[in-house]
């Protein structure tokens, strides 16, 4: 295999967390990637074989803590990073920012591509339909979820705001936990006699995984700065 060809090293950091699980299992089945390390924050440090083979891109889906450890390992291998890690502290953000002057950054709430398109049509939508039109953002999750609203949901609102000028207050935002459901995402508007909406439904954790994975291959090589899973199907809001 020439070097232009090369499988994209990567380091799995919370591999023994659902999606760290997956992640390793997907990775290790696909031909782009040679997974060198699948860590976890009770692991004993074993960082040696990595200064043989060091990280080109380091996926996260751990914990405050175990964000803040993978953005140390961004650093010292100077590898791209993807954060899938959602409830970050704010000191872990400032150390995302910070490292996004010396790697590719990608912070995520969500790696689904089809989440990235329903926020792209979410804020086209506002656009075009304007203020007559009440917006309000539905989420529902499975029982043991413990944040509420999710951190896509936040995401959406966030993105509503900045992008559409849309004064999203939290009272609009709801939020269930019931049963078993993987994930899904709707955002409703309602205007004078018509209502509309975009509705995400995750049947599958390993969506988010292939999503991680592309994402992962499109962040290497990229410049240093801070990314958005949107930037990888080239959507601009």
């Amino acid at each position: 295999m020439s070097a232009a060809h090369e499988p994209i090293r990567l380091l799995i950091s919370g591999a023994r967390g659902r999606m760290g699980e997956r992640l390793e299992i997907l990775a290790r089945q696909d031909a782009n990637f040679r997974v060198v390390a699948a860590i976890d924050r009770d692991d004993p440090p074993r960082d040696a074989p990595l200064d043989l083979a060091p990280p080109d891109v380091i996926i996260d889906f751990s914990s405050d803590e175990g964000a803040a450890r993978a953005a140390a390992l961004a650093s010292r291998f100077q590898a791209a990073l993807l954060v899938g890690t959602t409830a970050l502290s704010p000191r872990t953000h400032q150390t995302l920012d910070a490292l996004a002057a010396q790697v590719p950054v990608l912070l995520a709430a969500n790696t689904s591509l089809g989440v990235a398109v329903l926020n792209h049509l979410a804020v086209q939508a506002a656009k075009a339909l304007g203020p007559e039109y009440s917006i309000d953002l539905i989420e529902h999750h499975h029982a043991l979820k413990t944040d509420a609203p999710s951190g896509t949901a936040l995401r959406l609102a966030e993105s509503l705001r900045a992008h559409a000028g849309v004064p999203l207050p939290p009272e609009r935002i709801h939020a269930v936990r019931a049963g078993d459901i993987v994930g899904e995402h709707t955002v409703q508007f309602a205007g004078p006699g018509e209502r509309i909406t975009i509705t995400h439904a995750a049947t599958s954790r390993d969506l988010f995984v292939r999503g991680a994975l592309r994402a992962a291959a499109w962040l290497k090589g990229k410049t240093p700065g801070r990314y958005a899973i949107e930037q990888t199907l080239g959507l601009e809001s």
